[in-house]
């Protein structure tokens, strides 16, 4: 593994796929019905040493689309004025657009046939994402459109933590928890958190596999 450049230590790390760190800002819990506000993205790479590391960072703000419903209790947990021109935000189908693209590429330089979101509860950061892609008629989604890679199983597993804060704290990740609930930070943080465990179960012997040839 060592002796492979970064895009074949993807290719063969991952079985062909691409992990991608995402994490939105919303309205609400649904994703059909619920206003996308904020989307982050953080791409990895593998360093020469074959260790996974956070590469490009992308964020937009994005304006709830039309009829999007907004529930005023998510608006009070993550202080987004939906509405506020100091926000910059622009259109989901733009916002997308400009997303895609550079991630796209990167997945087409490291050989791979699709991405994988890695979230902490994935499972709803993809769920935004796809009703989104859906709104927009984007023909060229890179992510795969059911499967992801949980953090939050993840740490259970490797930290005894659910909790995207705590899970920081036990890989000895620094986690300001006044800047938590920003798509941006929670990425940043995720993406870190997702490379440690990576290459902390490389160190320990996990990867390559080995076949069990015992009896």
């Amino acid at each position: 593994m060592s002796k492979l450049t970064s895009n074949e230590l993807m290719q063969h790390r991952f079985r062909g796929y691409m992990p991608v760190v995402i994490d939105v800002e919303t309205a609400g819990f649904n994703a059909k019905t619920d206003a996308l506000l904020e989307i982050a993205a953080v791409t990895l790479t593998f360093t020469a040493d074959g260790l996974l590391v956070p590469a490009q960072t992308l964020h937009y703000h994005i304006e709830p689309f039309e009829g999007a419903n907004i529930e005023r209790a998510a608006i009070e947990f993550n202080g987004i004025e939906p509405f506020s021109p100091l926000r910059g935000a622009i259109d989901e189908a733009t916002a997308l657009k400009e997303l895609f693209k550079p991630i796209r590429k990167a997945q087409k330089d490291a050989g791979c046939q699709r991405c994988i979101l890695v979230g902490h509860n994935a499972t709803f950061d993809h769920g935004f994402l796809m009703a989104a892609a859906d709104r927009a008629n984007i023909k060229r989604n890179p992510f795969h459109p059911f499967v992801t890679f949980d953090t939050a199983a993840l740490a259970a597993v490797f930290l005894g933590q659910t909790v995207l804060l705590k899970a920081c704290q036990a890989a000895g990740i620094p986690f300001d928890h006044k800047q938590a609930h920003s798509a941006l930070y929670d990425t940043e943080r995720t993406a870190e958190l997702f490379c440690y465990m990576v290459n902390r179960y490389q160190q320990l012997g996990g990867w390559p596999l080995e076949p069990n040839n015992e009896a």
